[in-house]
């Protein structure tokens, strides 16, 4: 039974790696030790899972004493995406195994620290990419392998994240570019990654149009340019549309999905030292861009159009990828109940020939039913019969990352970025 270690005991890492830990896969993986900056969330931790009250704790400048103390054989990195590297970096100089939370790290240099350490390490790096896993993508999959587009020649992919919760990125400290590498890193990443493994190409250039329209002071939509307001003491939230469109006067009833609570239960996270996750989101702090436009090429020669807006009536994505042989459609949107966009499999239309609808059985779980596949192949050994590759190694999680921070630099300086380049620290 292997030992693990938890460095960062976020809301993610206790829903994804803790609790299961010590409850579904106890039989399978000894947890042993756990690594904050704030000792409040132990005592969340221990509340939520009492099951980890004899667990060892550290502070988060004592990760040799921890490795000296426990002798991890894994440890999981999911604290805040700027801490990534540091817990990385440590892990590998002593041969050790890491799984960490997507984005890997939040610069393309800081992906190419990593790759060159684990090129002198016994350890190994695993980043969980859950958008692999949903049932939909792994039967795109599948359709892909079994030569039904035949030579992939574009991709279309456009992604909204609607104001419930693209906002919620605005409130946290998600919003800083120095904290988060900025959305088309902690969150396009995924998108990306998803696409680079569907297509089994890595990005080798990219152009991208990215600006902030919907938060931050000069947004349209800020009631008032004054900085410091939080949603739970805001004396302008009446006139606040992104509040008002979750909440009443007399409730803070916003919907709970996978990525967040409501309101109530995201004021909750208050109780953390120094952290507030409801922030104005029309702050002159924020520092990154909410709506993208891109176009990149692929080593193999596919292109992808990609979109991203973080400020949308729904939730989800439309998918299109193009062939030789035939074209692959999905369209994946959640509206929370407002109104009903219908749901669709996949349409698989080849390039002569009658067109093919395929329903897909979504599994049960958080994340379209990805997140419990995940945990299974991170602590039970990756399924034997599925007959590809699916969990993400470190140069997947670079190559994401260093095409997320092409997204903005291209956005700044109008000019394409070779992805390469950018992790090689050319650029």
């Amino acid at each position: 039974m292997k030992k693990y270690a938890v460095c960062g005991v976020s809301n993610r890492a206790l829903n994804m790696f803790l609790k299961p830990m010590v409850t579904t896969f106890r039989d399978h993986v000894d947890l042993v030790a756990v690594l904050d900056i704030d000792p409040r969330r132990f005592e969340v931790l221990h509340n939520e899972a009492p099951e980890t009250k004899e667990v060892a704790t550290y502070s988060d400048k004592e990760f040799d004493k921890l490795v000296e103390e426990t002798k991890p054989d894994v440890v999981i990195v999911a604290g805040r995406d700027s801490t990534h590297v540091d817990y990385i970096l440590a892990a590998l100089e002593k041969d050790i195994d890491v799984i960490t939370e997507k984005p890997m790290v939040t610069t393309a240099a800081d992906c190419k620290r990593v790759l060159d350490a684990e090129k002198k390490s016994k350890g190994s790096v695993t980043v969980t990419f859950n958008a692999r896993y949903p049932a939909i993508q792994r039967r795109i999959k599948e359709l892909i392998l079994e030569d039904k587009v035949g030579k992939i020649t574009s991709v279309e992919l456009n992604w909204y994240i609607d104001t419930h919760h693209g906002a919620s990125y605005y409130k946290r400290w998600n919003r800083m570019r120095k904290f988060s590498g900025g959305l088309s890193i902690h969150k396009t990443t995924h998108h990306l990654d998803m696409v680079q493994w569907l297509i089994d190409q890595y990005p080798e250039e990219a152009f991208c149009y990215g600006t902030r329209n919907y938060y931050g002071s000069e947004s349209p939509l800020n009631p008032s340019k004054k900085d410091g307001r939080h949603c739970s003491t805001c004396t302008e939230k009446a006139e606040c549309a992104y509040y008002s469109r979750w909440s009443s006067r007399s409730s803070d009833a916003a919907p709970k999905d996978d990525h967040l609570g409501t309101i109530k239960e995201m004021r909750s996270g208050s109780n953390y030292t120094d952290y507030s996750p409801d922030m104005c989101i029309f702050d002159s702090e924020i520092d990154i861009e909410d709506t993208y436009s891109a176009t990149v090429r692929f080593k193999k020669g596919a292109f992808l159009s990609y979109t991203a807006n973080f400020s949308s009536p729904f939730e989800g994505y439309r998918l299109a990828i193009n062939g030789t042989k035939g074209r692959i459609e999905t369209q994946q949107i959640d509206c929370r109940g407002t109104y009903d966009i219908p749901p669709r499999g996949i349409d698989y239309y080849p390039l002569f020939g009658a067109k093919e609808s395929i329903l897909v059985v979504k599994g049960e779980g958080s994340h379209g039913g990805s997140d419990p596949l995940l945990q299974e192949d991170l602590f039970l050994g990756v399924d034997p019969k599925r007959p590809y590759e699916i969990m993400a190694a470190s140069e997947a999680g670079a190559y994401s990352v260093a095409l997320g921070e092409a997204l903005w630099r291209s956005s700044e300086t109008h000019q394409p970025i070779n992805i390469d380049a950018l992790i090689n620290g050319d650029v």
